[in-house]
Parts: C-alpha cells; structure tokens; sequence
C-alpha cells in the first residue's frame, strides 16, 4: 500500500502493484478515455508505468495543453513505423517534437518524394486504426546495442554509444516497431487521433554536423483533432501569403545573398524602415530616463571568459585572431560591455537607478540550417539596455519596463501579449543563493504588475531569470520578442561596484532588458502581422506622387517639396508609364497613399488619393490632403 497525494491535496491510498491507468480507472472511471499520461512527482509518465513510493500524482487529458507534446512525440514514432513498414531499408535516426509538429530523420539512399509523403500519411491512418498497445521496456545498453546492430540501425548504436556502460535504456514498442526513446507515450497509437499531416521534406545533417552524412527529414503537425489541424492549416496558407521574405522582396526592402549567409543587405526604403524604429525607440527610452551608449563590437576572449559567456556560450560565438597572436570575439551580447562602462569613474548610491541603453550590433552562429530571413540571423541589433540598480529597487525598475513593453507593443497593434516566466536552468553561472533572491526579485516584481503569466521552467537566461513578452499576431502565431532578466551575477563575476550609504562598496543588480528583442526580427514579424500594409506613421515610404502624363511634371514636384515640408515620406514618378501600371506596381510594394497627378488635378490644385487595398479615388484639395496624412499620423 502506497499514499498518494492528488491536485485538490487529498490523499488516497494504493494497492501494490498499481499503474497510472488503474489508478484513473479507479478515481475516474467516466473521464479515463480522455487520460492519456499521468504526472509523477511533476515528471510525465506512461499510464502503464508502475508507480511503487508515494507521491503527489496528476493526471493529463486530452484537451490539456501539455498534451500536445506527447501525442506530437506519438505522431513521429508512428510515422517512422509506416516509413519502416514501407521502404523496409529505411534507418530510423533521431525524432523529436517541434513548434507544432514533430519531424523525423531517415537514411535512405533514394530522396522521399511528395507522392510518397502522402502514402506515409495513409499508412499512418492505417497503424493508427490497428490499435496497437504501446509499450515501455528497460534494457540493458549491451543488449540495446546488440538488438539495433543486428538490425542494422547503425545511427540508433551510435546513440547509444554515447551512453555509460552499465547504464539502461529504455525503448519503446507498439507493433513490430522498436525505438530508442525516453518517452512518455500514449497508451496505443488509436490514441493519436487523426489530427495529423505531413508537411514536407528537406535534407539535414547527422547531428547538425556537416562532416556526418546527410539524412532525410520529414516535417509533419499533429494537433489533438480535426478541427484544431485545420485552424493550423489554415494559418499556415495566411502565413504563406504574409512571408516576410516574399513581401521584404516587393516593397523594396532587404535582401540576403550566399557571401553573407544570416546577414541582411538593407535597401534604402528598408533602411527607412529600420531607422524609423530605432527614432520610436529612442524617444521612448529618453522619457523614460535612459542613457545610450555604445561598446565595441569585437573584445578580446579573456573578457567573456570572465564574464562565463565563453564557457556558455563560445560555440555561437564568432572569432578572430589579430596579427599580435591574440583571440578575439565579435560581441554575442551587450551586457559585458555595459558593465565596462558602468565601471569607469566612482558610483554612489545616489547614481542608481543608471539606466544604459544601447542599439548594438550582435553576432551569434546559428546552423545554416535553421536561418530564415529576418526571423533567424546571424548578425542582428539589439535594441538592448541594463538598469543598475540596489536591490530595493528591483521591484519599482521591473514593473516600469514592464509598462514600457506593453505600452509599446499596443503602440504597434499588438494587445494580445502572454507572459512567461523563466527560472534557473541546467546550464548557469553562480551559486544558488544569488539565484533564490534573483528569482524571488524577479516573481515579486511580475506579481506586482497584476499580469497573469505562465512558468516557463529551466529557460532561464545561464546568468539569471527572466520575463519573456510573447506576442500574438493577426492569425494567432505567438512570438517572443522583449525579455526582462534579474542579474546579480554578472556585477559579481566582472566586479562592478558601488558605494552604498554606509560607505562601504557593494555590488550592483543589473536588470537586463530588450523590448523588441532583435530589431530585424521585429521587422519580420511587423511586415507579416500586417500583411505589408504598415501603419502610416511607420512605412518608410508613405506617400507616391505618380503623374498621369507628363505634362503634370512640375506640378507634382512642387506637391513633393511641399509634403517633404511636412517631413513626409515621399516619392514621386514621373516615369512614361500608363497610370494603371504605377498603381499595380505602387500597390505591389505596400505604399500606402497614392497621388494621381494630370492635366485636372494640375488646373484644380487638387489630387486624386487611393488608399492602399482601395480601388476607389478621391479627389481632395492638396491642403485637405496634406492635413488628411497630419491627422493619421498624429
């Protein structure tokens, strides 16, 4: 017999031996078709697994949020089953869950084609309908060993290679499949549904080593029905029709070449669009009592070995040696430099809150793999800051960046932002202690905000917790963008000082803080949150005077420096073009106001306006016209 504790904190007791699934069956005998795994102790189990000590216990539905993950991981294990089960040759490598889906990578000599995916895709239907009992299996590694060489699944030794000796495994079996996995499952593969697609196939590294060989991966979503697939589906024709990249392309933006992989070429009208922001930013910042700065973008490596970024995070950072036989390192980040700063000339207590910003330029190594446009680079800009602060100012510091973030975002057309907070992870800097008060800092802060926000753990920044600020779009995707992070530990570790009202020197609290996260990014994501059709006060080009013939020239030159006067982003085309093909091409590249100008307007001092995603003209005065744009802009 065994106590167990349940959500509500009441207690049952259990017969030995007991399994999620009886247990379930048992306390909740109408819902145990819509259980599909069990919590133990906080770790997701199998249903079928055998729970022997006492423990607080949970169960996980269906329509649970957390049930995403398992029936994704399911997803993948039945489509590397149909795989096997068709092109028996295959070796199944490594397959993981995703943002909304999960993949799988093959080796096969021969590339999976598109009428393929869709015979996979049937065969899953069909090992879905087949009912077949998932089950979990501790082995020895020597035999794990033995069973997948002699099958000759070299990929899936080599897996379990890098295993101690001595060490178990545990594998997972549902027909004749067998998989390496750690697991959880479902309970049978009837249990995944029939929410799931396959997407698409593309090539990938062994590893993400481009010395190891190339395998196939296959790209599929899988949802908990029908209904929640075709919403996703849905999103996705939206989102091919926003891709920032095609619509960067026609509105003039930015493009990215080979010689530069993950590094954007910004056009002029780009460029506009990028300063516009940084304009926006500035301003903010400034009233909100910011100083900026700038740091060098490339250090010597002793400095980020000190800092613990070298240790953390060399292997995505970039090097150079210089001719005197020293390394150095393109900045990753801004916060060492920021402390250098802060550590020139003597602070007092009376200094703080200092408040450095910064728009810096990062470098971090991304795979090529993994790069898309402006939403993954290489070399970004951070619109970055850091608060030095005393520890009784955490709280007060926290709560305006958070106000500044959200009214910011609502600035841009984004109201719908959630939350994340994210505690201490595996991999950090300090010890425990300066990670409690930083972590209580940081939740009394988010408290005192009176936001709702999700626990997002073991995602900590290595030197401290963090606020993550995540957007919804137009079609409901979800972005992270800004970041709020309590820091007590790089003051500690570059040793920043200031002296407290006792006289004595004390160390710093650095409140690390982006709000649109990388500049190129936010971009992105701007550009396909609204389809192109940027707000007025925003596109880098607002207005294009195009004449009707050419007759009209001047009159449309003197309506540009007027506007431009105004301080208005303007063009003109005077170009020996049909008036019909201006518009299309003008409407094309997302301009949001177009001035017809002819032989009438030029009589009548008037011009024609057509309004982005308007096929209708309206003849006004130029003064109309001109106070029209004034008021939009605010």
């Amino acid at each position: 017999m065994i106590v167990l504790e349940l959500p509500d904190k009441k207690i049952i007791n259990v017969e030995l031996p007991s399994t999620g699934k009886k247990i379930a069956g048992d306390i909740l005998p109408n819902r145990l078709k819509d259980i599909i795994a069990i919590k133990v102790c906080n770790e997701v189990w199998d249903l079928s697994r055998e729970i022997n000590t006492p423990s607080n216990i949970s169960f996980i539905f269906r329509g649970d949020e957390e049930a995403l993950e398992i029936i994704r991981h399911d997803a993948a294990h039945v489509m590397a089953e149909a795989v096997q089960e068709l092109y028996p040759n295959t070796q199944v490598t490594i397959g993981p869950v995703i943002e909304n889906g999960f993949y799988y990578d093959f080796a096969r000599e021969k590339p999976f084609s598109s009428e393929e995916l869709d015979v996979i895709e049937k065969k899953m239907h069909e090992i879905v309908s087949r009912d077949e009992v998932i089950n979990r299996e501790i082995w020895k590694r020597e035999d794990g060993l033995n069973f997948f060489n002699d099958k000759g699944e070299h990929f899936k030794s080599e897996l379990i290679s890098s295993i101690p000796e001595g060490e178990e495994i545990s594998v997972y079996k549902q027909g004749s499949f067998v998989d390496l996995c750690k697991g959880p499952h479902l309970p049978s593969t009837k249990h995944l549904g029939d929410g799931f697609k396959l997407l698409k196939v593309a090539g990938a590294y062994w590893r993400g080593d481009h010395n190891q060989p190339m395998l196939q991966r296959i790209y599929g979503t899988a949802w908990r029905n029908k209904k929640e697939l075709r919403l996703y589906l849905n999103q996705l024709e939206e989102a091919e029709k926003r891709d920032h990249r095609l619509l960067g392309k026609n509105m003039g933006l930015f493009h990215f070449q080979p010689e530069a992989p993950g590094a954007v070429f910004w056009h002029n009208k780009g460029w506009n669009l990028f300063q516009n922001l940084i304009d926006f930013m500035r301003k903010k910042q400034n009233e909100a009592g910011y100083i900026e700065i700038n740091t060098p973008d490339i250090m010597d490596k002793s400095l980020w070995e000190t800092s613990g970024h070298w240790g953390k995070f060399g292997e995505n950072m970039f090097t150079t040696e210089a001719k005197e036989d020293r390394v150095y390192a393109l900045k990753p980040m801004n916060c060492p430099g920021h402390i250098q700063v802060f550590k020139q000339g003597l602070k007092s207590y009376r200094d703080l809150p200092l408040k450095f910003s910064e728009f810096g330029k990062v470098h971090r190594y991304e795979p090529s793999g993994a790069l898309h446009g402006l939403m993954r680079v290489r070399a970004f800009t951070q619109d970055d800051a850091h608060i030095f602060c005393t520890e009784d100012q955490i709280t007060e510091e926290c709560v305006e960046v958070c106000n500044l973030i959200l009214e910011i975002y609502k600035d841009f057309g984004f109201e719908n932002v959630h939350i994340k907070f994210s505690d201490r992870p595996n991999k950090r800097v300090g010890n425990d202690v300066i990670w409690d008060k930083s972590e209580k800092a940081l939740m009394t802060a988010i408290n005192a905000t009176g936001l709702p926000y999700t626990i997002n753990s073991g995602e900590g920044a290595f030197y401290g917790p963090k606020i993550e600020f995540v957007l919804r779009d137009a079609i409901g995707r979800d972005w992270q963008c800004g970041t709020l992070q309590v820091d007590l530990n790089l003051p500690e570790l570059l040793t920043a000082n200031y002296i407290g009202v006792d006289g004595k020197k004390h160390r710093p609290v650095m409140i690390h803080r982006a709000l649109f996260g990388s500049i190129e990014r936010f971009i992105g994501i701007l550009i396909e949150h609204y389809s192109g059709n940027l707000p007025l006060w925003l596109a880098p080009t607002q207005i294009v005077i195009a004449t009707i013939t050419s007759d009209s020239d001047n009159y449309a030159l003197e309506i540009e420096k007027l506007l431009k006067s105004k301080n208005l982003k303007v063009e003109v085309d005077l170009r020996n073009e049909k008036i019909g093909y201006k518009i299309r091409e003008h409407s094309l590249a997302k301009i949001p106001l177009i001035y017809s100008i002819g032989e009438r307007e030029k009589n009548n001092r008037t011009v024609s306006v057509r309004r982005l995603g308007s096929k209708k003209t309206e003849s006004i005065s130029i003064d109309e016209a001109i106070n029209s744009v004034l008021n939009q802009i605010g």
